[in-house]
């Protein structure tokens, strides 16, 4: 049986008192931890070692929905809370279908948005427990200095697997994050880096506070995930896409994010693009389809094998396509 390190435990009633725990650590010594369905498995297999742990379940203003020009969630609600919010369902569909779509009832009981969003990148090298991971000689994303991926690759190739993410970048998302020193916001495609160990751009010090999502009259959304079993896995391959179609059935603006092809979220620009100003035909979607898998680079470190699921993510995004079209995709 893997057991949890030794560790404090701190519970702090707002975000500025967790902040200020953080910012008295060392980077790596303090860590926040809200549902833990990530965090804990990893301190097992000894992947996370933090001499304190920040719980946030007691801080009520990560748990809350605000109306405005959009709709404003804090990053504690857990995923169940996401799927079961009537807006989110009406407006934000991929989101919805993103969340519901996470590991299992009972996890998405406990894991939140904010930590959905910060999921620790995946490897098949890297999630194993420590005996194992020693075997090797481990990797270099935790005590070794090669990537078993590729041994020559000059970083780690381990692979975003969050599926809120996706979602929420083709949503237009803003992620808002709060410090010791403030607070500050940005684009969530911009929390991520590509790159297996060092994948966020939030600061050690910093809490992942709220999620912004615009007003988008006219846009619908979706989002389609690859896994081996339907319940329970992680993505192997992740489809979100968002477009806004005008009522003459042209699309005035798109998106496309591809999750689990890369150790962050991946834009595919140019397909989205060439959907703008046309209706979504079955020659229009072959075009952004076949346009969106040209970055598709997955890896031999997940479930199934790497040359399929590049040639299933064109599979996969002209379904998800055919569906914001108005047809009903058996998923």
């Amino acid at each position: 049986m893997m057991r949890l390190p030794d560790f404090r435990f701190v519970a702090p009633r707002s975000v500025e008192e967790a902040a200020d725990v953080l910012a008295s650590h060392a980077p790596g010594d303090a860590m926040v931890v809200a549902g833990g369905t990530d965090l804990l498995p990893n301190m097992k297999r000894r992947q996370q070692t933090p001499a304190t742990l920040v719980g946030l379940r007691r801080i009520a203003s990560l748990r809350t929905i605000v109306n405005g020009d959009g709709l404003t969630l804090g990053a504690g609600l857990t995923l169940t809370q996401i799927v079961r919010e009537p807006r989110i369902a009406a407006q934000y569909t991929a989101l919805a279908q993103a969340a519901s779509q996470v590991a299992t009832p009972h996890l998405r009981n406990m894991g939140t948005l904010g930590g959905n969003l910060c999921l620790d990148t995946r490897c098949n090298y890297y999630d194993q427990n420590y005996e194992w991971r020693k075997a090797i000689d481990f990797c270099m994303k935790k005590d070794g200095a090669t990537c078993w991926v590729a041994t020559s690759s000059p970083r780690c190739l381990a692979v975003s697997s969050t599926d809120t993410a996706p979602a929420l970048i083709a949503l237009g998302a803003e992620l808002t994050l709060a410090s010791a020193a403030g607070v500050r916001h940005l684009p969530l495609a911009d929390l991520y880096r590509n790159d297996g160990i060092h994948y966020l751009t939030r600061r050690p010090d910093e809490i992942v506070t709220a999620v912004r999502l615009p007003r988008l009259d006219g846009w619908r959304s979706t989002y389609w995930k690859l896994r081996r079993r339907g319940s329970f896995d992680f993505p192997v391959l992740s489809v979100a896409a968002a477009v806004q179609v005008a009522p003459d059935g042209a699309v005035t603006q798109a998106q496309l994010v591809l999750g689990a092809v890369a150790s962050r979220p991946v834009v595919a620009d140019r397909a989205a693009a060439s959907l703008v100003g046309q209706p979504l035909t079955d020659t229009a979607i072959a075009r952004a389809a076949a346009l969106a898998a040209e970055p598709a680079r997955p890896m031999d470190n997940t479930d199934f094998t790497l040359l399929w699921r590049k040639r299933v993510t064109r599979e996969y995004v002209t379904r998800a396509l055919k569906e914001l079209r108005g047809e009903r995709i058996a998923r």
